[in-house]
């Protein structure tokens, strides 16, 4: 399967970075803030544009882009996914025993199945790109991304949910 490729490597995309078996890492604060902290990194430090973001139980969905002369958004999101994979992991064998040993065997066993990985495989490999060009596309992903901690019931409004960037689009006054 070739699945979804970034042709341009500096336009906007959506994009959605999935936990091998749809694993609930991201249940727990130390797991979110792996993920807050590495995306202020690669913005910061290798060009990572990110125009919004939400991180659900699972999986986290992005607007983002990749600034001109910079390694591009595959390599930056290679690295962002290496990384995390590898502080996920750290984290994971700090934990209790029941649940440190049922994410380890479900990343050991995800790694069995992709010759690019020899111990563990925290994330899909696919980001499901989708290029963003229309005003109306960009809303509509900008909607879907908020509004998911709405749809499953975590906050009753987009602006409350911590690990999301609808705080920054909520006009108060």
């Amino acid at each position: 399967m070739a699945g979804y490729q970034i042709s341009n490597q500096f336009h906007t995309h959506y994009l959605t970075c999935t936990i091998v078996g749809w694993a609930d890492v991201f249940s727990r604060k130390c797991y979110k803030d792996i993920i807050i902290d590495s995306l202020a990194y690669c913005q910061k430090e290798k060009g990572l544009i990110v125009y919004a973001y939400v991180i659900m139980s699972n999986h986290l969905h992005l607007i983002a882009a990749a600034k001109e002369g910079s390694k591009g958004l595959s390599a930056i999101l290679g690295d962002f996914k290496k990384h995390t994979a590898k502080q996920i992991i750290k984290t994971v064998k700090n934990q209790p025993a029941s649940r440190r040993d049922w994410l380890l065997n479900l990343f050991a066993y995800h790694a069995n199945y992709n010759r690019n990985n020899q111990n563990y495989q925290v994330w899909i490999q696919d980001n499901h790109p989708i290029g963003l060009i229309s005003p109306k596309w960009i809303q509509q992903k900008l909607d879907y991304i908020h509004l998911n901690p709405v749809r499953v019931g975590i906050v009753k409004e987009t602006h409350h949910y911590l690990y999301s960037s609808a705080a920054n689009y909520t006009l108060t006054g």
